[in-house]
């Protein structure tokens, strides 16, 4: 995988694909809402949305303009550790994206007016949000799982906290958070690694940007991360026609080589129609239209999670089949078909996920960005193929016997019935 590492600290990787006729230019920012402290709770994703308010040589229009004149998307996304910001357009209008994507990293002005304008775009955000219970919950288990720490608070921010921010606090979270040393560049389609360097160093000196001498490149450290909500139910009572909940517990940290087999053993639990979740839950009760799982890595900790939405009187219920299971799958494992079937699913899903050089972006930004190295498509599937039946049921039977966390959103008073469920 071509990877250049310039003097700033800067990092540049690339994946070329000769054979389409688009190219996706991305740059990933080693900074999320794990990083902020509570006055700026939701500064990173505030600021996301900031940097396309103008820079010192484009308006807000211009921006956006720019790119969809040549037909092109652009857009951004905030995590728990990562911010990142592309455009897909036509591989001759590459030059562009690189040029208007990075003028945003360097130059932004984030003017006061444009805070107080975009503050009240995150509070409808916000509010979108917490009209979703299928959204809303995700946020809810994260903050019953991990409490009142920097992985358990909303991406979002709360209204209190982006109603309280200032400009200059934003200001200052933006210069201090965005220096070549923290940034990946990611480039994937019809392109060449030198012509991208190039590109990217010229774009990115604006404003004596690239000007910092031997820098090395930030790498976030696996800091571990305490866990109070486990075996406790967090209760959002909310008039709804569907109960919304997660129930979940440990899962592995991004650097365990175990992700791989727990991966497997999510797909075969709830991964798809024919895993035993959406079978026992969807196909033979009737109880949930919507029933998965699904895991989350981060530096020093992560989880496994289970999500359906059911009838309120039926909650209990799915709880507690979700949790025997899961306690099933402890004690006697999966069987040897439903492994393998579970692994085609995963490489099957990698595949298919990367047909488009977005994707393709994503993929070695993101690995270059959290792990320092960019794996080979072909290597995490030979990792994926290597899992055995073993790896499995080690994992299985370290993680899931643990007590659970339970989120809730519905009609319910008391989280007493649930907590005797998952006790």
């Amino acid at each position: 995988m071509p990877r250049t590492i310039l003097p700033s600290g800067l990092r540049i990787v690339t994946e070329e694909v000769s054979t389409v006729r688009s190219a996706t230019f991305g740059v990933w920012v080693n900074v999320g809402s794990r990083d902020e402290t509570l006055p700026v709770a939701g500064a990173s994703h505030f600021l996301e949305h900031l940097l396309f308010k103008g820079t010192k040589t484009r308006t807000a229009m211009e921006i956006s303009s720019s790119i969809e004149a040549v037909g092109g998307e652009m857009n951004a996304f905030t995590g728990k550790e990562y911010t990142c910001f592309y455009a897909r357009v036509i591989d001759v209008d590459l030059p562009l994206a690189v040029d208007v994507i990075s003028d945003l990293i360097t130059s932004s002005v984030v003017a006061a007016s444009d805070v107080d304008a975009e503050r009240n775009v995150v509070l409808e955000e916000i509010a979108m949000r917490d009209d979703d219970p299928s959204d809303l919950i995700h946020d809810l288990y994260l903050e019953a799982y991990y409490g009142n720490s920097e992985l358990g608070r909303p991406i979002l921010g709360t209204i209190d906290s982006i109603k309280g921010m200032s400009r200059n606090s934003v200001f200052n979270y933006y210069k201090k958070r965005y220096r070549p040393e923290d940034l990946v560049i990611a480039v994937a389609g019809n392109i060449k690694h030198k012509k991208v360097v190039r590109m990217v160093e010229e774009a990115m000196s604006k404003d004596n940007f690239l000007d910092v001498p031997d820098a090395n490149p930030n790498l976030r450290a696996a800091t571990y991360s305490k866990v109070p909500g486990i075996g406790k139910v967090g209760i959002l009572d909310k008039k709804t026609e569907q109960a919304h909940l997660l129930l979940g517990g440990q899962g592995v940290e991004r650097n365990d080589d175990r992700r791989f087999a727990l991966s497997v053993l999510a797909s075969a639990l709830g991964g798809g129609m024919s895993s035993r979740l959406f079978q026992e839950v969807r196909e033979k009760r009737g109880l949930a239209y919507s029933v998965y799982s699904y895991v989350q890595q981060f530096a020093g900790s992560g989880t496994l999670a289970f999500y359906a939405g059911c009838q309120p009187l039926k909650a209990v219920e799915v709880v507690k089949i979700i949790r025997d299971i899961t306690m099933d799958v402890a004690e006697h494992g999966l069987t040897e078909e439903e492994i393998t079937r579970a692994k085609g699913a995963v490489s099957g899903s990698l595949v298919l996920s990367q047909e488009d050089t977005g994707s393709q972006m994503s993929r070695i930004g993101k690995s270059e960005l959290v792990y320092g190295e960019v794996m080979t498509f072909d290597e995490i599937l030979s990792r994926v193929k290597s899992v055995t039946p073993e790896d499995v049921r080690a994992i299985a039977s370290e993680i899931l016997p643990k007590p659970s966390t339970l989120a809730i959103v519905g009609p319910f008073k008391s989280a007493s019935k649930f907590e005797k469920v998952i006790a």
